[in-house]
């Protein structure tokens, strides 16, 4: 059975330590829940229920429920934590007015700050919990920024008072790493969180929920926006933004069509818009640029490969550095401007000494640039931190 700390988790973490998990109701935190509990900790799960439209079809209920069976089976303290307004404040009002502004923003980064590493976090903190944990795909490793040989011994090294580092990884599994989504965790979170399915590959966690015959061992995994689920995001959209028909532009300026309102789109998008002057080709149009006082989008037939929306060199603010303190700046990294983007070399400069936003320059242009967008950035498999785009 797989050992919680061991590998390049946290290393030998206090037994009978009392750990808030935070349960959605899926397999992912249902198996972290039973892992721990295996494991030896005091397990309490934690359904945090959130704020929901009415126009979008109920499922925390049932989610809900599928945390408590998880529990009762586990034999472990459930209880609910009512988020709604943490979460319709940071995450839906926040992601509604990017939009409105032209930009691209991430909900699910200001989930994980807000609502998982913010309010449940403390609640946990003030409630007794030595620990929170989620569900995320992304490990944990504790270093000690001294030598070895000024400490000949583990025992020494454990109990002196030098301050530890807690590094943020990449998941084993490549393809469900979620450390994007995490770079605005601090050391504070850090030292007091566990991912315990982030050494696991996801057919390694439905096997093991299978094994511990888990009531949620296949049920799907959720897709879409954090919580809510899977919705057409101009659809949501349009219950707070109006419908604002504006013109589709060629790279030339000329009018080749329409849009429902430059909003709702985002800089690489295919679909969504109508193109009235068909060219001979017929070949896809890609959105490079939009321009919300004007009302109207730019679109290609290239994929913002050399559009306006190209760059090598892109302006990040309300910056986080996970260390606590600024990367090296004669450092090489590299990051990515989107989830999922394969990572590309990069440098960082300082805009303003003091100031939290940095100049990210890579070594090639970068294509479909998103204002409001999380650009992450990593050296090797550890993710040091990143910022909002907010220029390029």
């Amino acid at each position: 059975m797989k050992k919680i700390g061991t590998n390049n988790t946290m290393n030998k973490l206090k037994k009978k330590a009392k750990v808030f998990v935070a349960m959605s109701g899926g397999v992912d935190s249902s198996l972290s829940a039973a892992l721990l509990k295996e494991e030896g900790y005091d397990v309490t799960g934690v359904f945090i229920k959130v704020w929901q439209p009415d126009f979008v079809e109920c499922v925390w209920k049932e989610d809900r429920l599928d945390a408590m069976r998880v529990c009762a089976k586990l034999g472990i303290k459930f209880l609910t934590l009512d988020l709604e307004k943490e979460y319709k404040r940071d995450v839906v009002d926040y992601m509604v007015s990017e939009y409105r502004e032209g930009r691209t923003p991430n909900p699910d980064v200001n989930c994980n700050k807000y609502v998982k590493f913010g309010a449940f976090f403390d609640f946990a903190m003030k409630n007794g919990a030595d620990y929170v944990a989620t569900g995320h795909y992304a490990r944990l490793r504790r270093e000690f920024p001294i030598s070895k040989s000024q400490f000949p011994n583990k025992s020494e090294i454990l109990n002196s008072k030098i301050q530890t580092i807690y590094k943020l990884l990449e998941a084993s599994d490549s393809n469900k790493d979620q450390s994007y989504f995490l770079w605005n965790l601090t050391q504070e979170h850090l030292k007091r969180t566990l991912f315990p399915i982030g050494d696991m590959q996801k057919t390694e966690v439905r096997k093991m929920a299978r094994k511990f015959n888990l009531p949620v061992s296949e049920k799907k995994d959720s897709q879409g926006l954090c919580f809510i689920g899977k919705v057409d995001m101009k659809d949501f959209l349009k219950h707070y933004l109006p419908p604002k028909k504006g013109n589709v532009l060629n790279e030339k300026g000329e009018v080749i069509g329409w849009h429902e309102g430059a909003y709702f789109y985002t800089i690489g998008q295919r679909h969504g818009f109508i193109i009235t002057k068909k060219s001979p080709e017929d070949k896809p149009y890609y959105i490079i640029s939009k321009d919300i006082p004007s009302n109207t989008i730019t679109v290609s037939h290239s994929p913002a490969t050399q559009g306006i929306s190209s760059s090598k060199k892109i302006t990040i603010s309300g910056s986080n550095w996970i260390a606590g303190e600024l990367p090296d700046l004669n450092k090489k990294y590299k990051a990515r401007i989107r989830y999922r983007e394969p990572l590309k070399s990069c440098r960082i400069e300082m805009v303003k000494e003091g100031n939290s936003r940095f100049l990210i320059i890579f070594d090639s242009s970068q294509a479909a640039v998103s204002r409001g967008q999380s650009l992450v950035i990593y050296d090797g498999e550890h993710c040091i931190g990143g910022g909002v785009i907010d220029n390029f």
